[in-house]
């Protein structure tokens, strides 16, 4: 079973989807002149806008929502795996991802809430939703849905869970189907509170969790701070091949850096589309904005922080897949949280392993929050015209019965499956948005417009041509016939 995902999840993370992702992401930074640097503090203004309550979640709930399911354990393992198998330079390609996938998530977060729809008092859309009233492509929209319920629902979540669960068991010796349970438990409350309940927890816990895993790294950085220096030279030179220790695994550096930072941050893979669309915002770039903001936070501040950590206490190996060990400082522990706890427990002596469980528990925990959510949306869009009540339970339980499973199970297998997912997702969510790109350039030019006009931006998708955006249209009618006319 685990060599046959093994070689499923190669194939669908060849070169080509790697290639794919870095021209994209650089394809729309150029189309829409770098957006993603231009707008970096409207970014942060757009945060504290606050949304209607009674039908939507605001521009924050829905960033915490979104970085609930990009701050994760790719953060601490997938940083970890990253370096075990493309060296320090992998981190460098890490940063050119997240700093070229700023863009693409403003483009799909964008498009999400031109084509989000009304379900009852909130706001649903995403992937699907923008490809079936964007695109008329209905086959495509369902099979795209189909794929990211399943991914979502049951490939994904068992590497938060098992990350979790493998992080207790090394600390405080708690057995791994004692987290499992806890889990289920824990989740089960909070998914069953619905949407709103979700946005909540993750608006509180969400800057909690990030804030307190940085600033434990930058203590622990400050503490070894002569030496910053000298690891990002070791990043950089590596990234290039320069590096005489690392100059030979040039490939796997880019391979595994842009592979681990789409775990990451998912820019371009869809899943900050579902968060943005239930939004609720005067005009959809307001949104792209933020969720352009969302993975700077990710990549560029929590992953880096996790990488100096490990590299500057040295607690890391390299052996490159299928070839001999480069670098074996730390022996006979697999890549992963583990590593990261190391790197803490050898600056603070008994705080470090439990501080990172727990990191690791908090950030986990709310990506399979996000997870949740988005399978439901899903769901939601499979399942329209039908009884959903039965179909919303049916994927809750199958949802928490993964979570369990994949708090006992094997690692290896499980990111294997969950780099399948997530492979599969980036190549269907990649192509709608190219061939949405005018759309979405459409859409932000007329923000800009309306910016420089000192107007403040409300969206009109008749004034520009762009049909079933259906939602907005109505409300357009309803703002004009209150006398409140659309500009």
């Amino acid at each position: 079973m685990e060599e046959l995902v093994n070689k499923a999840s190669g194939m669908v993370w060849s070169l080509g989807l790697v290639a794919f992702a870095l021209g994209a992401g650089l394809f729309f930074s150029i189309m829409t002149r770098f957006v993603q640097f231009r707008y970096f503090k409207e970014m942060i203004k757009l945060l504290l806008e606050k949304g209607n309550p009674e039908s939507g979640v605001s521009s924050f709930q829905a960033f915490s929502m979104a970085l609930a399911g990009r701050v994760g354990i790719g953060n601490i393992a997938g940083v970890a795996t990253a370096i075990a198998f493309g060296g320090p330079g992998a981190v460098f390609w890490m940063w050119v991802m997240a700093l070229l996938g700023g863009a693409s998530a403003f483009i799909e977060s964008t498009l999400a809430q031109v084509y989000k729809v009304k379900d009852g008092k909130q706001y649903r859309g995403g992937t699907p939703y923008f490809i079936e009233k964007g695109l008329n492509m209905k086959w495509f929209a369902v099979f795209v849905a189909i794929v990211v319920t399943l991914c979502y629902g049951i490939l994904v979540p068992g590497i938060q869970a098992n990350t979790i669960a493998v992080g207790f068991e090394n600390t405080i010796g708690l057995h791994k189907s004692i987290t499992g349970i806890i889990l289920v438990v824990l989740l089960g409350i909070i998914i069953f509170g619905g949407v709103k309940r979700i946005a909540t927890v993750a608006e509180k816990v969400v800057p909690f969790m990030a804030l307190g895993y940085v600033v434990i790294t930058f203590v622990l950085l400050f503490a070894n701070a002569a030496e910053i220096p000298a690891m990002l030279w070791l990043i950089i030179s590596s990234a290039f091949g320069a590096n005489e220790m690392f100059g030979g695994i040039f490939g796997a550096a880019i391979a595994w850096g842009v592979k681990r930072a789409v775990f990451s941050n998912v820019a371009g893979v869809g899943e900050g589309t579902y968060s943005s669309a239930a939004a609720d915002v005067s005009h959809p770039a307001k949104q792209g904005l933020v969720q352009g903001f969302s993975v700077y936070i990710d990549t560029i501040i929590v992953c880096t922080a996790t990488a100096l950590m490990i590299l500057i206490t040295g607690m890391y190996s390299v052996t490159p897949e299928g070839k001999q060990p480069i670098v074996e400082n730390i022996q006979g522990v697999e890549a992963g949280p583990m590593w990261t706890q190391a790197a803490v427990e050898s600056v603070i002596p008994g705080f470090g392993g439990l501080f990172v469980a727990i990191a690791i528990f908090f950030f986990a925990f709310t990506t399979l929050m996000a997870y949740y959510y988005i399978s439901e949306t899903t769901l939601v869009y499979l399942g329209r015209k039908r009884n959903l009540k039965g179909l919303k339970t049916g994927l809750m339980i199958v949802f928490l019965g993964m979570i369990y499973l994949g708090s006992v199970e094997n690692a290896s297998l499980l990111w294997a499956l969950g780099d399948f997912g997530f492979g599969s997702m980036a190549w269907l969510n990649l192509v709608a948005i190219l061939f949405l790109t005018k759309t979405a350039l459409k859409v932000f030019k007329d923000y800009e417009e309306q910016k420089k006009a000192g107007i403040e931006p409300v969206f009109d998708p008749v004034k520009l041509g762009i049909k079933g955006a259906d939602f907005w249209e109505e409300k357009v009618k309803e703002s004009n016939s209150k006398g409140k006319k659309v500009i």
